[in-house]
Order: structure tokens, then C-alpha cells, then sequence
């Protein structure tokens, strides 16, 4: 493969200044700073789904609604497979990692799937792009309940206690009316998002990327990150691929077993095995609130985030190449 076809994506440069920002400025970004951050980081998340109601077409979901099937398969791996998975891991390590970076794994484990990227991916592969964007739109609702519910489940049995009732609230109110309101306005600004893509997805990013900068101001300051080194960042590296490779296994067989198609297989493995970092950043604000630790709880999805892209960016250009070579 030519040189010319690896470009490097300015937001996984952007989040890693982010984080560099944070550890050479954080008192603007911190708790009480001069960026307001209590207030900045929940308007931040009302654009982003604000964004996301105003680009959304209900009508591209009709077409793959009725495959109960597929969408079975992906939501059973989003919000039961990656959340059983992570149990047994937590069980398994025990006291080996912190806290924090445990409590990481398992909110890694809870989000939701992409949306933008898990559709981009199925339809550079050639597959059933509508399944694709039915279940990640799917997912994305439903994340706001199930995240949050299976984060409090955990948080209980650690003997820490989650107000679940607020953060429903929260949720609602900063992820999903905005994303209704986005709905309500498409009749005025579906044509501008149309014709306004790369604006849309630049703003949504560059507020990741802010939200990104406020979590990690308020750790550097407490210093959350003393006395953790490179090794978090192996372990980190090493748990979340070893998740990844796992979850694309089981949800592979189970498509071959259930003799998916090749292209609702491709829809499932990559809605499936894919988690959110632009949802997942929002919604750790809004769950974690001003947690010290924030910081090491997103890095399991932050180091996941790139790793999916990666390889499913590989495996879509295969899968590409073999529904190329079936047709007559």
C-alpha cells in the first residue's frame, strides 16, 4: 500500500494536545477556572447533539428497520456482550489496576456505539449501510439509559453510590432534548447541513476535543496522574485491544452461525465491536461530574477510539475488495 494513502487524523493530534494543554495550562480549564468549565462543557455537549439531531435523517432508517436479526446481534454485543465482558475482567484483575483506570474499562465497556464512523466504515466495505445506520442511531438512544444504568450497577457493588435519577436528568436534558430540538429544526437547516458536512463534523470535533482539554485540567491539578506511568499506558494499550479482538470474534461467529449475508455480517461485526468516544466524552462529564479521576477513566476509550479505526479501516478495505470480486 503507497505512503500517500496513510494521512494522519488531525483530531487524534488534537486530543493529544489536548491532554499536553491540560498538563501546561490547566487552571483555565479546572473547576472554578476562567473558562467556566461547569458551564462550557455542558453547552459544548448540547451543540454536539444539537449537530447530530440537525444532520440525522429518520427516513435513511425505514429500509433496515425489519431485520430484528442484525440489529439483535449488535445491540446484544454493545450493551450486554461488552458489559459481561468487562465484569469478568474487573473480576479477573481485582486489585492489580486502580480504581479508576478499572472503573475505565468497564464505562469502555457501557458506551454506546459510533455512529458516523461505524456507518463510513460499513459503507467502504460495501455492506448494508442502512442496517448500519438504523443500529447506531439505535444505539446512541438507548445509551443514555443503558449507560448510565449499568455504571451505577458496578458503582453500587464497589460500595460507591451514583445519584442515577440526576443523571438520567442530566442526560436528557443536555444529550437528548437537543437532539430533539436538531430534529425539530431540519426542516429549516437539513438543506445547509447537507451542503455543510465537514463544517459540522469540524465543530462537533473541536468541542471533543475541548471537553476532551476540561477533564483532564481538573486531574493534572490534583495530581491524579502522580505516580502513574508509562505502565498504565501498556495496560491500557494491551486491555483494550485484547477486548476489541474478542468482541470482533464472538460477533463474527455469531453472524456466521445465524448465516448473515456477507454484507449484514460486515454491518454487525462493525456497529458491533465499535465504541463511542464522541458520545463517550459528553456523557463521562455529565455521569462522573467533577470526578478527580476523569481523566484515567477515559483513557481506555480515548486508546480504543484510534485502535478501531485502525483495524476496521483495514478490514473494510478487504471486505470491499471480496464483495468487488462477487459481483458477475
Amino acid at each position: 500500500m503507497p505512503l500517500r494513502s496513510f494521512r494522519i487524523d488531525w483530531f487524534l493530534v488534537g486530543m493529544a494536545a489536548a491532554v499536553g494543554l491540560a498538563y501546561l495550562l490547566p487552571d483555565p480549564g479546572a473547576a472554578g477556572g476562567s473558562l467556566h468549565p461547569e458551564l462550557l462543557t455542558k453547552l459544548g455537549i448540547a451543540l454536539i447533539f444539537f449537530l447530530n439531531g440537525v444532520s440525522l435523517s429518520f427516513a435513511s432508517l425505514k429500509s433496515g428497520m425489519l431485520q430484528w436479526k442484525l440489529h439483535l446481534v449488535v445491540q446484544a454485543a454493545t450493551f450486554l456482550l461488552f458489559p459481561i465482558l468487562g465484569l469478568l475482567a474487573l473480576w479477573l484483575i481485582g486489585p492489580r489496576l486502580s480504581p479508576d483506570l478499572r472503573l475505565g474499562f468497564f464505562y469502555l465497556c457501557a458506551l454506546p456505539s459510533t455512529v458516523s464512523s461505524s456507518v463510513a466504515m460499513t459503507a467502504a466495505a460495501r455492506g448494508n449501510v442502512p442496517a448500519a445506520v438504523f443500529n447506531a442511531t439505535l444505539s446512541s438512544l438507548l445509551g443514555v439509559f443503558l449507560t448510565p444504568m449499568w455504571i451505577a450497577l458496578v458503582m453500587k457493588s464497589g460500595g460507591q453510590a451514583m445519584p442515577f435519577g440526576k443523571v438520567i436528568l442530566d442526560l436528557l436534558e443536555w444529550l437528548v432534548l437537543p437532539l430533539v430540538i436538531g430534529q425539530l429544526c431540519r426542516p429549516l437547516l437539513a438543506e445547509w447541513a447537507k451542503g455543510h458536512k465537514k463544517f459540522i463534523s469540524t465543530v462537533d470535533r473541536c468541542t471533543i476535543l475541548l471537553l476532551v482539554y476540561t477533564s483532564f485540567c481538573d486531574s493534572m491539578k490534583t495530581g491524579v496522574w502522580s505516580g502513574h506511568g508509562v505502565g498504565v499506558l501498556i495496560a491500557t494499550l494491551a486491555g483494550t485491544a485484547i477486548l476489541f479482538f474478542v468482541v470482533l470474534t464472538i460477533v463474527s461467529a455469531t453472524c456466521d452461525a445465524l448465516g448473515f449475508p456477507s454484507k449484514d455480517r460486515t454491518a454487525a461485526v462493525f456497529c458491533g465491536s465499535k465504541k463511542t468516544l464522541a458520545s463517550g466524552v459528553p456523557m463521562a462529564r455529565l455521569i462522573f461530574g467533577a470526578h478527580p479521576g476523569l481523566s484515567i477513566i477515559l483513557l481506555p476509550i480515548m486508546i480504543y477510539h484510534p485502535l478501531q479505526l485502525v483495524i476496521c479501516g483495514a478490514l473494510a478495505s478487504k471486505w470491499a475488495k471480496r464483495e468487488t470480486e462477487q459481483i458477475p
